[in-house]
């Protein structure tokens, strides 16, 4: 089967989270399994590529106000795929992907209409693929054009789409006239298409428009079609939920493994943890904490700041939680208000919490591997993959029990010896408080503790599974598609 796949980053060419993550290895794993897989992506100006060459010298893509000219770039074939860039600097080479501290560019509507319609255009030149995979609302007019624009084209007659949701928060609303600045039909401005609270949605448009529509957790996707976690879609969702499926996310141990990683101080393994002692002192010596008692545990943050991951609650908590014996560390940026809630509290417990204002790979490594536990209050998490590097890495996850962290983390019972970390259910300060002294007091006890660090270990998230049930959503657009042809 030939599998194309469209979104906004993809690792190691461009990323700000997870989604970069997924579609940096999925479409390896489905190459594995046999299949033809490409990805098309944007050109940013973050985008390093060795071996360029352009393949599609221009696409024209209309606006309301002007034609724009775009080119498309292929850089080589990597572990079995081929990787495509829309090519565009006025919108794609600068700083940041999405917009800056002050927010959003302004022309995000224009840029990723332009990029969904010229991965449209590049397809009739390269080659269609039989189904076009989707992420997130940077790419959801891809089946909305499918629907409408490019409806009759004969080239796309036999194109099945699948649409993922990484994040319900995210949704591409824009002001009603963004419909014709795109070229796109008025009459898709109704609540049954992509009308939302008099806005237009991108995101709604790919749920109503896509063949099948999945998402990133089985829990999320039962989340999503409730009140709390459906961002004002859940309604559209509930009625799709014949075609919505949630396959959780895998990820990659070729990068993320005690036993190979290149990034901390030892490797370890299962069978000898002795190198994560090692990766501890190392964590303690990057976060300036070179005199602390290794003995004392360490708890680990690598996150983006955003409402959804449940800073607040560390914030009600932290006066009490730092008359502790416990050591936080925290690696992450984005929200000022996060960014200046850890810097405060950092300044107010100096032995108690250590914080570095940033993306860093490299140190991202060194929490996983040096930490004790790793702790992730999300409000919401539609699937997460810390937590599951985490388990890898022994580092014991502390977790709410929300989407994929409910559907990754197995509560630890000492006197079974089962389990892979500690949850919590209801949103407050007081749960999380809780759960995170459960866990201080399990540490004491570091025979069981192993036994809980080695469950983790063995577990394996790995994307071969996950792969396969992605492979099984495209067999079943297929025949949908095949059997809806039949009818025309």
């Amino acid at each position: 089967m030939h599998i194309a796949f469209a979104a906004s980053e993809c690792v190691p060419f461009s990323k700000t989270g997870g989604l970069a993550d997924v579609v940096g290895a999925l479409p390896g794993a489905l190459a594995a399994l046999g299949h033809q897989v490409s990805v098309f992506v944007p050109r940013y100006r973050q985008t390093k590529l060795l071996d360029a060459q352009k393949v599609v010298r221009s696409i024209t893509i209309p606006f309301d106000d002007r034609y724009r000219f775009c080119s498309i770039v292929a850089a080589g074939n990597h572990s079995g795929v081929r990787f495509y860039f829309v090519e565009y600097p006025p919108f794609f080479d600068r700083d940041n992907l999405y917009g800056t501290s002050a927010g959003d560019y302004s022309d995000n509507a224009e840029r990723f209409a332009l990029f969904s319609r010229a991965v449209l255009e590049a397809c009739k030149v390269i080659g269609v693929p039989q189904i076009l995979h989707c992420h997130d609302w940077q790419s959801a007019l891809i089946p909305v054009l499918l629907h409408t624009q490019y409806a009759e084209d004969p080239a796309f007659q036999e194109l099945g789409s699948v649409f993922t949701i990484h994040n319900m928060g995210y949704q591409g609303v824009f002001p009603p006239d963004t419909l014709p600045l795109l070229t796109l039909p008025w009459d898709l401005f109704t609540m049954a298409k992509m009308e939302f609270f008099g806005q237009v949605n991108f995101l709604k448009g790919a749920l109503v428009y896509s063949d099948f529509v999945t998402t990133v957790s089985r829990k999320y996707a039962q989340e999503i079609q409730t009140a709390e976690f459906g961002f004002g879609l859940e309604g559209v969702l509930h009625d799709r939920s014949a075609t919505l499926a949630g396959i959780l996310n895998g990820v990659d141990y070729k990068e993320w493994s005690p036993q190979t990683d290149k990034f901390i101080a030892a490797n370890y393994s299962p069978s000898d943890l002795s190198g994560k002692a090692k990766c501890k002192q190392d964590l303690l010596n990057v976060f300036g904490m070179p005199g602390a008692d290794v003995r004392t545990p360490v708890i680990g943050i690598v996150s983006r700041f955003a409402s959804q991951k449940g800073f607040d609650l560390i914030a009600q908590i932290m006066d009490r939680l730092a008359r502790e014996e416990m050591i936080m560390v925290v690696l992450g940026s984005g929200d000022k208000v996060y960014e200046e809630m850890f810097l405060r509290l950092s300044r107010q417990f100096p032995h108690k919490i250590a914080l570095k204002v940033a993306y860093d790979n490299v140190v991202a490594h060194k929490i996983e591997a040096g930490s004790d536990m790793f702790l992730m209050p999300s409000r919401y998490e539609p699937c997460g993959l810390n937590q599951i590097y985490s388990l890898k890495y022994g580092t014991v996850p502390v977790v709410r029990a929300t989407g994929g962290l409910d559907d990754t983390i197995e509560p630890w019972n000492r006197r079974t010896g089962k389990g892979t970390g500690f949850k919590f259910a209801e949103y407050t300060g007081e749960a999380l408080l809780t759960t995170i002294k459960e866990a201080l007091v399990a540490f004491q006890d570091q025979t069981s503790w192993q036994t809980l660090m080695r469950n983790g270990m063995m577990k394996d998230f790995s994307w071969n599974a996950s792969a396969r049930e992605y492979v099984k959503i495209y067999e079943r657009v297929r025949q949908l598609k095949g059997a809806a042809l039949a009818t025309v």
